[in-house]
């Protein structure tokens, strides 16, 4: 720490660095052009060489200076960046999801929540990593999984995992329903990461004698190249339940898979809630196909 400049030094430099004149980033610092010059010269005399260049109309970056100022100016964006998600912000909220829950339920049902709570800004995070409430600043999750999902959370289950086989009309087109126990084996397969066809077809004691196939991350990945023609893929049936709704996809098989991991909301157990915490979850509770 003590190789560090001075901070008061460097947010100095980082603003007359945005403005390239000593007297506007005064301005933005609420300090005198001198203060600003007196900090950039300390600075400069720390690390043994010229940032800047003094013309008569401003100032020109250095080739060292113009470096320095772009980690310089990252830097005290990563710690504005930390700050405002450690910062309580009322009407704001945060919410960790997967990219498949994102894409396939959420992003569909936003015009719905946007036009119930305009007063509430919903900001999401699609990640496969489990996201954490303090180290994030994440108000809500949702996340597959067995309760008890620790003391200090509370969890609501929003959908059960029933898992069905779906694929695109047109792939419909070449292997015409109702589909025989041995022709779904047969068919070409879409995995995710869950890798569920293999209890799919257990349950049904048949093996997987499909030619071809794909692996893909994730089940987004594996909807996408579903609806695109490329196979047969299984999903949780919420998830599916608008792209069959238009036609996109259709079931292929009646028999569901149930999941071992159902779909839970999770939010820090608190006594007093922020109030638009409290409305994202009586949100998503109130919608017609949650809570089942």
């Amino acid at each position: 720490m003590a190789t560090l400049p001075p901070l008061n030094a460097l947010r100095a430099f980082d603003m007359a660095g945005r403005h390239l004149n000593f007297r506007a980033a005064a301005g933005d610092m609420g300090v005198t052009q001198g203060a600003v010059a007196q900090q950039v010269r300390q600075l400069e005399a720390h690390l043994g060489l010229p940032l800047f260049e003094r013309l008569p109309k401003g100032l020109a970056f250095t080739p060292a200076g113009r470096s320095y100022h772009a980690r310089v100016a990252a830097a005290f964006e990563d710690l504005r960046a930390a700050t405002e998600t450690l910062r309580p912000q009322p009407g704001k909220v945060l919410i960790s999801v997967t990219p498949t829950f994102a894409a396939k339920w959420l992003i569909p049902n936003l015009p719905n929540f946007s036009a119930t709570h305009p007063e509430i800004e919903l900001a999401v995070l699609a990640t496969e990593k489990l996201s954490s409430f303090h180290g994030d600043g994440i108000d809500l999750a949702i996340r597959q999984g067995n309760p008890p999902f620790g003391a200090a959370l509370e969890a609501k289950r929003l959908f059960r995992q029933h898992i069905i086989a779906v694929a695109a009309p047109s792939f419909v087109a070449a292997h015409p329903l109702p589909l025989s126990v041995e022709a779904l084996s047969h068919l070409p397969k879409l995995h995710d990461a869950h890798d569920l066809w293999p209890a799919f077809l257990k349950a049904l004691n048949v093996e997987d004698r499909s030619d071809s196939g794909l692996r893909l991350s994730q089940t987004t990945l594996a909807m996408d190249a579903a609806l695109s023609g490329q196979g047969a893929a299984l999903v949780s049936s919420f998830l599916a339940t608008r792209d069959i709704c238009a036609g996109r996809l259709v079931q292929l098989f009646p028999d569901t898979l149930q999941g071992q991991q159902d779909f839970y909301l999770l939010a820090r157990r608190q006594s007093k809630r922020n109030a638009s915490t409290q409305a994202v979850i009586d949100w998503f509770l109130s919608r017609p196909d949650t809570g089942v």
